[in-house]
C-alpha cells in the first residue's frame, strides 16, 4: 500500500488541470485598471458633456484621480458644478467619494505594465464596436418573432401621407427613413421641427388622411418629442416609435415601441441597431404592397437614368 505522501502524489498526477500539473484552475487575468474605471461609469446614461469628463479620467487616471475638482474641471475645459453631476450620475454622493474610489485603481495601474494604459487606449475604438455587436445581436434575437415589425409595416404602408417625426440628435435617422419610404410610399413628410410647427404638420397630415406617425427618439429624449408625440395622439394619429428605451414616458405615450440599443462607449451614441431595425421596417413596408412597390421603384430608376442622376450609372 503506498504512503500518504504517495498516494497523493498520484492524486495529483490524474487530477484534471494543465499537463502535468498539479490541477488547479488558470488563473484569470486581472482586469486592466481602465476596465476597472468603466465599470464605476457604466450603465448610467451621459450626456456627451459627462462622457468628455469619463473619457479624460479613463485616459489620464494616474494623474486625474489625485487631481482637485477644480484641477480636473479646467483639464477637461467643463465648470466644476459639471464635475459634481457628473459623480453624482455615475453613483456618488460627490466628486470626493468618486476621487476616493479612483485612487486605488490608479495606484494598481502605476504598478503595472506601463504600455498597458496606452494599449487599452488604442482597444478603445473597437471596445466601441464590440458594444455595438452586442446591441445588434439582442436585435437579431428580437427578429426571432417577425410578426411585430411586419404588421407596423403594413400599417405605416397603409398611411396616405405617412409622418416620420425626428427631432435634435433623431433628425438624421428620421431622414433616412423618410428618404428611402419615399421610394415606396406616395406621400412621406418629414417633421423635423418641434413645438407648433410640428403641430401644424401633425394635424395636416391627419386633415389630409393619415392615419399613423413613426417617431424616433434617441438619447438624449426631449421634453418636445414627448409633446409631440401627445399633439400627434391629439389629433387622431397612432403613434409608432423608434428608441432604445423599454420603459418610460415616451413608450408610455406611443401606441407601438419598437426597441433598439445605442452605441454609448463614445462621446456621442452610434445607431448600428436602430439603423437596422429602420431597414426592417422599410423592408416590411415594401412587401406590405409589392405591386405598388415595383411601379414606384422603376419609376424612380427611370428618373434616376433619365437625368443622370449617380456616377456609377
Amino acid at each position: 500500500m503506498p504512503s500518504g505522501q504517495q498516494a497523493r502524489a498520484q492524486a495529483s498526477a490524474i487530477t484534471p488541470g494543465k499537463p502535468g500539473g498539479s490541477g488547479k484552475r488558470p488563473r484569470v487575468p486581472e482586469p486592466l485598471p481602465a476596465d476597472k474605471v468603466r465599470a464605476l461609469f457604466g450603465g448610467h446614461r451621459l450626456s456627451p458633456g459627462q462622457r468628455r469628463i469619463a473619457q479624460y479620467i479613463t485616459d489620464h487616471l494616474t494623474e486625474a484621480a489625485f487631481l482637485s475638482i477644480t484641477d480636473l474641471a479646467d483639464r477637461v475645459g467643463v465648470s466644476q458644478p459639471s464635475v459634481t453631476r457628473f459623480a453624482v450620475s455615475v453613483g456618488f454622493s460627490g466628486y470626493p467619494a468618486l476621487r476616493e474610489a479612483l485612487q486605488p485603481i490608479a495606484l494598481s495601474a502605476v504598478a503595472g505594465s506601463p504600455g498597458a494604459r496606452e494599449e487599452d487606449r488604442r482597444n478603445e475604438l473597437q471596445a466601441a464596436v464590440d458594444a455595438e455587436i452586442a446591441n445588434l445581436e439582442n436585435l437579431r434575437r428580437a427578429f426571432t418573432d417577425t410578426d411585430q415589425v411586419l404588421e407596423i409595416g403594413r400599417e405605416l404602408a397603409r398611411s396616405v401621407p405617412l409622418t416620420i417625426l425626428g427631432l435634435r440628435i433623431s433628425v438624421s435617422l428620421a431622414e433616412y427613413f423618410a428618404y428611402a419610404a419615399k421610394r415606396i410610399h406616395p406621400d412621406v413628410r418629414l417633421v423635423s421641427r418641434g413645438g407648433s410647427v410640428a403641430y401644424d404638420a401633425l394635424l395636416q397630415s391627419r386633415e389630409a388622411g393619415g392615419t399613423w406617425v413613426l417617431a424616433f427618439a434617441m438619447p438624449r429624449h426631449s421634453k418636445e418629442m414627448l409633446a409631440a408625440m401627445r399633439a400627434a395622439r391629439s389629433t387622431g394619429l397612432r403613434v409608432a416609435l423608434i428608441t432604445d428605451a423599454r420603459m418610460g414616458p415616451l413608450v408610455d405615450e406611443a401606441d407601438v415601441a419598437l426597441t433598439a440599443g445605442t452605441g454609448s462607449r463614445l462621446v456621442f451614441d452610434s445607431y448600428a441597431a436602430p439603423g437596422v431595425l429602420s431597414a426592417a421596417i422599410l423592408q416590411a413596408m415594401a412587401d406590405a404592397d409589392p405591386e405598388r412597390t415595383q411601379m414606384r421603384l422603376e419609376k424612380y430608376e427611370q428618373a434616376a437614368e433619365q437625368h443622370d442622376f449617380f456616377l456609377d450609372g
